[in-house]
This record gives C-alpha cells, sequence and structure tokens, in this order.
C-alpha cells in the first residue's frame, strides 16, 4: 500500500509572517512529477497557525494568488496583531514555564485567522491541471526568526470506506463553548485508533462529521488553549469584529461582500461541519495513527444550545489506494 500511495514530507520556511507557497510546486521542484499520475492529493499541515484552504473555496477565489490573497488578507484586518487577545497574555499561560514565556509568540491574531477563514490541517485536492495549491501561513515569523514548516503530501488512486461510526460528545448547557475532541476523557482518540489497527489501515484517512441533526456547531482543528477557547473564540462569536480596529468604509463592504459570496456558515466564521486528518504509519514505531502536530487538537465549536447534554459526531474510516 506505501509504495502505490507515495507520502512526500516537504520542509519549508516561510519569507513573512504571513506567506502564500504553492506546495504543488514545490513538490514537482523536489520530486519530479512522481505525484501527477494520482488523480488525488491529500495534503496535511502539522501547524495550528498554517493549513489550506478547501479545493471548493479556493476555485470560488478562482484558485490564484490574486483572488485567494485578499480573501485572506480581510481576516487579518479581522484580526489584527496585538487587538488585546486573552492568548497573547503569557503571564496568564500557567502551562508555559519562564523559558517559553520569553520566546512563545504572541499570536492570537492568526489563530483565529485561521478559524475564521476556514482553513483546514488536512485536505483533499482532485487533480486539475496546472491549478496551484497553497500552504497559507499567518504566523511564519516569530520576531525576526523564521518558523520551520512541515507538510505531507500523499498521492492516491482511490479512497475506499473501511468503517463509520457514531460517538456522543459530551457539551455544556451553556451556548457559547469548545471541546476539545483529543481530551483522553472523552475516548474518541482510542476509539479511533482501536479502529485502525483493527482494520490495519496504512494509509488513509479519518473524516469527523457533525450529524444532520446537530446544528449551531462547527468543527476545527487548532490549539486548545484555555484562554484562546474559553475567550478569545467565545467573544469573536458573540461580536466578530470585537478586535477590529475602526476600517474604511470601502473595507468593511469588502468584508461584506466577501462573506455573501462564500460563507455558508451563518456565522462570520467559517466553521466546518466537517473535518479531515491524515492516518499514515509512524516512521519509527511502524504503526499507523492519526497525524497531527505537537500542538493540534480537533475542536468542536458550538453557539447555540444542542437541546441536550451531547453532540452526535459520525467518524468515517477510509483507506487510500
Amino acid at each position: 500500500m506505501a509504495a502505490t500511495c507515495p507520502e512526500i514530507k516537504l520542509e519549508m520556511q516561510p519569507r513573512a509572517r504571513f506567506d502564500v507557497v504553492d506546495v504543488r510546486e514545490r513538490v514537482r521542484e523536489k520530486c519530479g512529477p512522481m505525484l501527477e499520475r494520482f488523480p488525488w492529493v491529500l495534503y496535511c499541515s502539522y501547524h495550528t497557525t498554517a493549513g489550506y484552504l478547501d479545493q471548493g473555496l479556493a476555485s470560488r477565489l478562482n484558485a490564484r494568488r490574486a483572488g485567494v490573497t485578499p480573501y485572506l488578507r480581510a481576516f487579518q484586518t479581522v484580526f489584527p496583531e496585538g487587538a488585546g487577545y486573552q492568548h497573547d497574555e503569557l503571564d496568564l499561560r500557567e502551562e508555559l514555564s519562564e523559558e517559553q514565556r520569553r520566546t512563545e509568540p504572541r499570536n492570537g491574531d492568526s489563530h483565529l485567522a485561521f478559524i475564521g477563514a476556514g482553513l483546514r490541517s488536512c485536505v483533499a485536492y482532485h487533480k486539475r491541471p496546472n491549478e496551484p495549491v497553497y500552504f497559507i501561513d499567518f504566523d511564519g515569523v516569530n520576531g525576526t526568526c523564521p518558523r520551520q514548516r512541515i507538510t505531507s503530501v500523499v498521492g492516491f488512486t482511490e479512497e475506499r470506506i473501511v468503517v463509520r461510526e457514531r460517538f456522543r460528545i459530551p457539551v455544556a448547557a451553556q451556548p457559547v463553548d469548545a471541546v476539545n475532541l483529543k481530551d483522553p476523557g472523552l475516548g474518541l482518540f482510542d476509539r479511533i485508533q482501536a479502529v485502525i489497527d483493527r482494520h490495519g489501515v496504512r494509509k488513509g484517512r479519518v473524516q469527523l462529521t457533525l450529524a444532520e441533526t446537530d446544528r449551531r456547531a462547527g468543527l476545527t482543528v487548532n490549539e486548545y488553549e484555555t484562554l484562546l477557547m474559553q475567550h478569545d473564540l467565545r467573544d469573536v462569536i458573540c461580536d466578530p469584529f470585537r478586535f477590529m480596529v475602526k476600517q474604511p468604509c470601502r473595507l468593511l463592504a469588502s468584508l461584506r461582500r466577501i462573506r455573501t459570496r462564500t460563507m455558508t456558515c451563518t456565522r462570520f466564521l467559517r466553521l466546518q461541519r466537517s473535518i479531515s486528518l491524515l492516518v499514515s504509519e509512524c516512521a519509527i514505531t511502524g504503526k499507523s495513527r492519526v497525524v497531527h502536530g505537537k500542538y493540534q487538537s480537533a475542536i468542536l465549536v458550538q453557539w447555540g444550545l444542542a437541546g441536550r447534554d451531547t453532540r452526535e459526531l459520525d467518524f468515517c474510516l477510509t483507506q487510500f489506494q
């Protein structure tokens, strides 16, 4: 299976804090046309402030830098750097050591722009000749130091469903909340790993999808840091323009057009109802597992009461061929 579904791990160094890189072109430069024979390619980012647009949204933005960049810049305007995010109050971050407080980036804006713009950590693109695939970075430089970015790229011909299951996630009896789906207490990722092991999937993906009946909720992949999730994100859900400084009317009009043209969620934030996670073999252990970066968590966000004490989440395990 590994031979028929090659995986390339690409390392990149951003040129600026905001950077847009054509990964498809980078892969061609590094490996030649080896992935061009596959009708599908999956792209996986290991970062919480850098990722991909899904192919449908990228296409509506003309799938070119001239269309994608203004859309992304709009979210940087809504979430400007240094606008008083709780996440950036490093002295309040109990999980940080004193050394980490000296080096940790103040990047609350980048996390919120990632979530708001609908960036994804894992996307599958159908082959379209000469169409770029952009890796988008909202936090590529910390001070004067470029950050090291890594993305995995997997070519495949088809995707076979291995198993589907439904999982209930406990939610709070409050309208606005965020749930860390990677929390061991929920048991979701233990269950997913057990299914991967049982079926021997070597390369594929897990798709997590909110049940059709669960409304006023969405999914994202980001850092589940308490101040970010329980304060900054909550503020934005209640008031999407909470952090935006006063801007010219024409920019506000542009933002409204972008929202009308591309947003399918009733909120300004482009929270998704479904997310994907790469399944691949660990180079050290040889064991297949869900691939994620150090700070990445799948997160359920609600902006309305569920009407009960749980929400239903479907997970689908597939295998690449």
